[in-house]
């Protein structure tokens, strides 16, 4: 197992590299390589996130018509006056919401967790890079930054753009992003 893990680090540092070595003018390589890093990072995000979706989707639709059906009887109890069920129902249609709610959080933070990983790479391979900066951001962030300053809003950009190419690419035009789409 080791050994196999081994090989598919060396692999996939090979594969990364590829796209920092891509035309042999460094700065434009290193550009070119952090958008790919970036869009790979999406591509995995999303697809974790599609899948994890995918296999707890009769526990996210129960979810869904529980809060829908405490949120209705309470409406109902609120109709016809009965103040003590209406207060009793809102309570746990609330409650059903923030279940709802705060799973859907957690599903929506683990399209980042290749993030990290493309960050631990790229400190494995660009630590010592510094890109100098000018007058106004001198101030603020100082003479240089590092290979981070530049991931994170090439990253941002990465997922913008994906947000308009995903119907057109095949898995993600068929996968649907919310459990109650």
């Amino acid at each position: 197992m080791q050994a196999f893990l081994a090989y598919l680090i060396v692999w996939i540092d090979g594969f990364l590299i590829f796209f920092y070595r891509f035309t042999g003018d460094p700065v434009v390589d290193f550009f070119i390589g952090t958008i790919m890093l970036s869009f790979f990072c999406v591509i995995a995000g999303e697809f974790t996130l599609s899948l994890a979706i995918r296999f707890n989707k009769r526990h996210l639709d129960r979810m869904s018509k529980e809060m829908t059906e405490k949120e209705n009887l309470s409406i109902l109890a609120y109709e016809s006056g009965d103040k003590d069920s209406y207060r009793a129902l809102n309570k746990e249609a609330t409650d059903a919401w923030g279940k709802h709610f705060f799973t859907m959080t957690a599903y929506s933070a683990g399209i980042l967790w290749p993030v990290p990983f493309a960050l631990g790479w790229l400190h494995s391979r660009f630590y010592d890079v510094e890109f100098p900066l000018t007058f106004p951001f001198t101030l603020v962030f100082g003479e240089t930054v590092g290979y981070a300053f530049i991931f994170v809003p090439v990253y941002i950009f990465c997922r913008i753009i994906f947000k308009y190419i995903r119907p057109h690419l095949p898995y993600f035009r068929r996968v649907k992003i919310s459990p109650d789409a």
